[in-house]
C-alpha cells in the first residue's frame, strides 16, 4: 500500500520542481562547474535545449491547434497580453532602475515580460476554476509556438546589449538550438507521436532533468564570474515587490478586459490564466542561449514570478470555482469510470501542480 502524501493548505502549491530548482541553484553555489567541467556542462545544457525544443514540437498537435483557430478573437487577445501589454510593463518598470532595481535585474525583469505563456499550469487552472479548457489548451499552445519567433526577436528589439549581454549574434543560436529542433519534432510527430504518448511519464523526467541541468550551467557561470555579488537581500526584496505589482496588473487587465471585450465567462477565465502567466520551462533554454554566462541572473526573475503566480493563481482559481453557480441537477448526473463526474474530474486534474514544461 502506498502511503498518503502529508496534506498541504489547497490554495499554496508547493512545486517540487521549483524545490529542485533552488537545490540545483545550491549545488552550483557550492560547486559550480570550472575549467573543463565547464565546458562539458555548457556542452550537455547545448544539447539539453534542443532536446527540449525537439520534445515540444513532437508533443504540439497540430491538429488540435487548427481545431483551435474558431477562437481567433481569444487567442488574439492572450497573444496581446503576452506579447504587448507584458512587455509595454516591462518597459515602464524601466523607471525603477536603478532606485529600485539594478540594471541586471531590470534586464531579467523585462526578459521575463518577453517569454511565452505557459500551457499546462494554464489549462490546470482554467480546469479548477470551470472555465473554457479547450481555450485554454490552444491559447497556451500558440502561445508557446509564437514565443519560439517572438521571444527571440522582440529581446534584440528592447534588451539592453550592454547590461544584460544579449548579443545580435544570438540569434543564429536560437534558430539552430530552438527553432530547428521544435519543427524538426514536428516533422516527425506522425512517426513518434505515439511513443512520446506511451512514455510521458518517462519523457516528463526527461523535460525535468534538462532544465535542471540548463541551470546548473548557468548559474554555475554566473557563480565562477562574481555576477551573484551584484544583488543585495534589499535589492531581492524590492524585486518581489515589483513582480507582485506586475502579476495583479496583469490579472486584473487580463480579467476585466476580456469582460470589456464581451467575452463570456469561461472564455474570460481561459484569458486570465493564459494571458497572465509566463513560462519557466521555454525561459530558462530561451535565457541560456541570449544570455550565455549572466543567464543565471537573468533568469532569477523568472524562477522568482513563477513561483508566485502558481500560488496566487490557484487561490483565483479556487475563488472563482466556489463563485460558480452550478446547473440545476448538475451534481447528479451519472460518474465517470472513475467515479467522477466528467467536469468534476477535469477540476480534479487542475489541483496538481503544473508539470515542467510550464
Amino acid at each position: 500500500m502506498h502511503r498518503a502524501a502529508p496534506k498541504l493548505p489547497s490554495w499554496l502549491p508547493v512545486d517540487g520542481f521549483i524545490l529542485a530548482l533552488l537545490g540545483t541553484v545550491g549545488l552550483a553555489a557550492l560547486l559550480p562547474a570550472r575549467g573543463p567541467g565547464a565546458t562539458v556542462a555548457e556542452g550537455a545544457s547545448t544539447a539539453a535545449v534542443a532536446l527540449l525544443f525537439f520534445l515540444y514540437g513532437a508533443r504540439l498537435s497540430t491538429r488540435e491547434a487548427l481545431d483551435g483557430l474558431r477562437h481567433w478573437r481569444l487567442h488574439l487577445t492572450v497573444l496581446a497580453c503576452t506579447f504587448v501589454l507584458f512587455p509595454a510593463l516591462g518597459l515602464a518598470a524601466r523607471l525603477l532602475v536603478p532606485e529600485v532595481l539594478p540594471t541586471t535585474l531590470y534586464t531579467g525583469l523585462l526578459f521575463l515580460c518577453l517569454v511565452p505563456s505557459t500551457v499546462q499550469s494554464s489549462i490546470a487552472f482554467t480546469a479548477l476554476a470551470r472555465g473554457n479548457v479547450a481555450a485554454a489548451i490552444c491559447a497556451g499552445s500558440f502561445s508557446s509556438l509564437a514565443g519560439i519567433v517572438l521571444t527571440p526577436l522582440l529581446a534584440g528589439l528592447v534588451l539592453p546589449g550592454d547590461g544584460g549581454g544579449f548579443r545580435a549574434g544570438s540569434l543564429l543560436p536560437i534558430v539552430c538550438q530552438l527553432l530547428l529542433p521544435f519543427l524538426a519534432g514536428q516533422l516527425l510527430r506522425r512517426w513518434i507521436g505515439g511513443f512520446l504518448t506511451r512514455h510521458k511519464k518517462v519523457l516528463g523526467r526527461v523535460d525535468r532533468g534538462s532544465i535542471l541541468l540548463v541551470v546548473y550551467a548557468a548559474f554555475s557561470a554566473g557563480v565562477v564570474r562574481g555576477i551573484w555579488h551584484q544583488v543585495s537581500a534589499l535589492r531581492l526584496l524590492c524585486l518581489l515587490g515589483v513582480e507582485a505589482v506586475l502579476l495583479a496588473v496583469m490579472l486584473t487587465a487580463t480579467s476585466y478586459g476580456a469582460g470589456k471585450l464581451g467575452f463570456r465567462r469561461e472564455d474570460r477565465i481561459a484569458i486570465t490564466f493564459a494571458g497572465s502567466k509566463k513560462s519557466l520551462a521555454a525561459g530558462l533554454p530561451m535565457a541560456s542561449v541570449l544570455f550565455g554566462a549572466q543567464a543565471g541572473l537573468m533568469v532569477l526573475p523568472l524562477m522568482l514570478f513563477h513561483q508566485m503566480q502558481l500560488m496566487v493563481c490557484a487561490f483565483l482559481a479556487k475563488r472563482m470555482a466556489a463563485r460558480t453557480v452550478p446547473e440545476p441537477r448538475r451534481a447528479a448526473a451519472p460518474a465517470g469510470p472513475g467515479g467522477a463526474a466528467p467536469a468534476e474530474a477535469v477540476a480534479a486534474a487542475g489541483r496538481r501542480p503544473p508539470g515542467p514544461r510550464d
